[in-house]
């Protein structure tokens, strides 16, 4: 009879602790559905040029023309598809717009993404094919010849030197002296270029210039990630006939809705999954000893499981990605120790930690975001990178 008093008692115990879990839970995750969760609500693109500035001229394009019927349609296909996202243009027709008040309407809109659209063109005429430029010092001379070519715009504008710092549009020099002000929004810009050439190659069937970076005067005060894509050369005959053809502003415009799209649910996904772990931790920190003790065990059990059966799953936290290699031991990771560099294609990816129970890396997450907060988790199987779902289903395993 004491026993089975006993079993009732611990029966109790349990139902209420369990009963106690699920109101944490459900509590929890109505506030991560308002408040932690990041979603991306509001967009501005930007039709490159306008007004007595009409960029580049072909035979018989015009780029400032080009780039309104793409932004305008682009638009459309955002809000026709993703109603939730709030677009914003810095122009609808045919007007002036400087480049300061380009980055200025952007900022002031509290906006999540910039997106500029234009049209290339090379002394050359051969040069063909998209490309899309984030923020930062030129990799070659055609980068810093396609960026003075765009940044010549503010030759329009009155007392441009005192609004733009000095900044000669004329003088390679200028260049050199740029506060990067977009560095800390580097790898979401990266994402988002990297998204958009690969939907021009492989749905609208335009050769890929890549992804590359130089000083854009309208990316370099834009308080959020930021690109500027250039969907051809007016300066190519042959691109040029696509380029005013409107049919084919359809397809330009669509390649970059889906790149978009992409990016967007790309960002969201990851920020749910914070949100999701943050929660893990916080039923150690709001619960009781005994509930502490509970999910210390579960805890335990998994990460014994993980290190016995799935020892090549290890769980990172990624700081920061580059186009050009950083040295380890710089001062810009801040005397944090084991950091990894990881070459992806033409980006340099910096990573720290090394751990198999994803648990132990989120707490680890909080204590780098201290440092650099765009940090994030990711995940790598056998040394390849694989999603974080994806590795937290095996390691549960």
């Amino acid at each position: 009879m004491h026993k089975a008093n006993k079993m009732v008692s611990k029966t109790k115990i349990i139902g209420f602790l369990l009963f106690s879990l699920t109101f944490l839970l459900l509590s929890y995750i109505g506030t991560c559905s308002t408040q932690d969760t990041y979603r991306i609500k509001k967009v501005v693109i930007d039709a490159g040029h306008g007004g007595r500035d009409n960029g580049a001229v072909g035979k018989n394009g015009v780029e400032k023309d080009i780039n309104l019927s793409i932004a305008l349609k682009l638009g459309d296909y955002i809000k026709k598809y993703l109603p939730e996202v709030e677009v914003i243009y810095t122009r609808t027709k045919d007007v002036f717009v400087g480049l300061d008040e380009r980055s200025q309407i952007a900022n002031e809109s509290g906006a999540d993404l910039f997106i500029s659209i234009h049209c290339n063109a090379n002394p050359s005429k051969s040069p063909y094919g998209t490309e899309t430029y984030v923020m930062g010092l030129h990799k070659s001379n055609d980068n810093l010849d396609v960026a003075m070519r765009e940044n010549a715009v503010i030759a329009y504008e009155e007392d441009y030197s005192s609004k733009y710092e000095g900044y000669d549009p004329t003088s390679a020099e200028s260049f050199i002296i740029f506060n990067l002000m977009q560095h800390s929004y580097l790898e979401q810009s990266l994402n988002i270029a990297s998204f958009i050439q690969t939907e021009f190659s492989e749905r609208a069937r335009r050769k890929d210039r890549g992804v590359k970076q130089a000083g854009f005067l309208v990316l370099w005060k834009t308080s959020m990630p930021s690109v500027l894509v250039e969907v051809g050369f007016l300066s190519n005959l042959r691109e040029e006939e696509y380029l005013i053809n409107e049919k084919n502003h359809d397809y330009l415009a669509s390649a970059i809705f889906r790149a978009f799209r992409s990016y967007k649910e790309h960002v969201e996904s990851r920020s749910t999954f914070t949100a999701e772990s943050s929660f893990n931790q916080s039923l150690m920190e709001t619960s009781d000893s005994s509930n502490q003790e509970i999910v210390a065990q579960w805890s335990q059990v998994e990460d014994q499981s993980s290190k016995s059966n799935n020892n090549d799953i290890k769980f990172k936290v990624q700081i920061t990605a580059s186009s050009k290699p950083i040295p380890t031991n710089s001062s810009f990771f801040k005397n944090l120790e084991g950091i990894e560099e990881i070459e992806s294609g033409n980006i340099y990816k910096y990573l720290v930690g090394n751990k198999v129970d994803y648990n132990q890396t989120v707490e680890y997450l909080k204590q780098v975001r201290e440092l650099f907060p765009d940090a994030f988790i990711v995940a790598y199987m056998n040394g390849n990178q694989i999603s974080v779902d994806e590795a937290r289903k095996i390691t549960s395993n």
